[in-house]
């Protein structure tokens, strides 16, 4: 046991001295997938169901950490780790990450104006969601690099890519 906490220990140190902006940026685009899936499918569901915006923008939240957290947990199971060891894997390298782009893409889309009202079929919908989420990368970014440089984040997943 003790060997084991030494081997991870030693491993998060080489991630953090091998920490680089596209290390960064692979982590950050893995949580932007998570969270398009989860964002759009929740503005589709919500506009479609004829929901207010607030409801409406709560569960594509809900729908982005769900996507965020799956993505990961399907790259961890499927290198062989068991399903509460996973979750706590996906749980810690993406909390903050999607939390942050959650955060900062919303607050686009929020305070865009019109953008609350924009039907799917409206371009402004489509537009202020896409630079959202653009922002929101580009914020996002240098929280994931600060994360893996410290052995956390997207730096505890690293480990189970072959």
């Amino acid at each position: 046991m003790q060997h084991e906490a030494h081997v991870s220990h030693t491993h998060h140190q080489e991630v953090a001295a091998t920490s680089t902006w596209a290390m960064a940026v692979r982590a950050t685009l893995h949580c932007l997938t998570g969270c398009a899936i989860g964002e759009v499918l929740g503005m589709v569901i919500g506009t479609a169901l004829g929901w207010a915006a607030a409801p409406t923008l709560i569960l594509a939240i809900v729908l982005a950490f769900f996507f965020g957290y799956a993505l990961t947990l399907r790259g961890v199971l499927k290198a062989g780790v068991g399903l509460r060891a996973a979750l706590k894997v996906a749980l810690a390298a993406d909390t903050l990450s999607i939390a942050v782009m959650e955060l900062v893409d919303n607050g686009v889309i929020v305070l865009w104006p019109g953008a609350m009202d924009a039907e799917l079929a409206d371009p402004l919908f489509w537009w202020v969601l896409a630079i959202a989420l653009a922002v929101a990368f580009v914020l996002t970014t240098p929280v994931n690099k600060w994360m893996i440089g410290r052995g956390k984040g997207h730096a505890v997943v690293h480990q189970y890519h072959g």
